[in-house]
């Protein structure tokens, strides 16, 4: 896995070892990104299950002033702060240990331009995050929010918790499901 555009185009960030963990492919990175495209610059982005790091990295990459990285294993925190050092990102960033819902439930006064979400695929933690994002402060009416999910999952069931559904992007086995918030 590398980061693709930006200050850091082409570095290759470290992974998690074994299966807990499934970096986005290059390739599908790189087409989310020109999808977002100007928006990433000069954001303030939110990476959750951040895993090893890579999405925020190439946001930071691209132009974002800030990201905040979230994910509750310690191989994870670790293996992020090492990306961000490499990339001489680090300063740019906050590494959260804490599940997801957990951060969304404890922050206030704060919000975000960009929020990335990639749950583990089958876990089901998709509306849980989604609703209590929506009650949140974390997110606006601005706020484009992310969802990296199966081929498989609905996207009308995000209706439910508040967003209306702006694009899906369909790869081999998942997609992107881009949201808004209907405030």
């Amino acid at each position: 896995m590398r980061v693709i555009s930006g200050t850091a185009k082409s570095l290759r960030l470290k992974t998690i070892e074994g299966d807990s963990t499934r970096p986005t492919t290059d390739r599908i990175k790189e087409t989310l990104f020109n999808i977002i495209g100007c928006d990433v610059i000069d954001s303030r982005f939110l990476d959750l299950f951040a895993g090893s790091g890579g999405i925020g990295i190439e946001a930071l990459s691209r132009g974002a002033l800030f990201c905040d990285f979230v994910d509750n294993n310690p191989k994870c925190i670790n293996v992020i702060k090492e990306n961000l050092r490499f990339t001489h990102l680090d300063n740019k960033a906050q590494v959260i240990k804490n599940d997801v819902i957990s951060y969304i439930k404890g922050y206030s006064n704060k919000s975000y331009d960009i929020i990335f979400i990639d749950p583990p695929y089958r876990a089901g933690f998709e509306a849980d995050v989604l609703n209590n994002l929506y009650h949140s402060e974390l997110c606006n009416e601005n706020t484009i929010v992310i969802l990296e999910a199966l081929k498989e999952f609905d996207e009308e069931s995000v209706l439910s918790c508040g967003f209306r559904v702006d694009k899906v992007k369909v790869y081999g086995t998942n997609k992107h499901v881009f949201m808004k918030c209907d405030m």
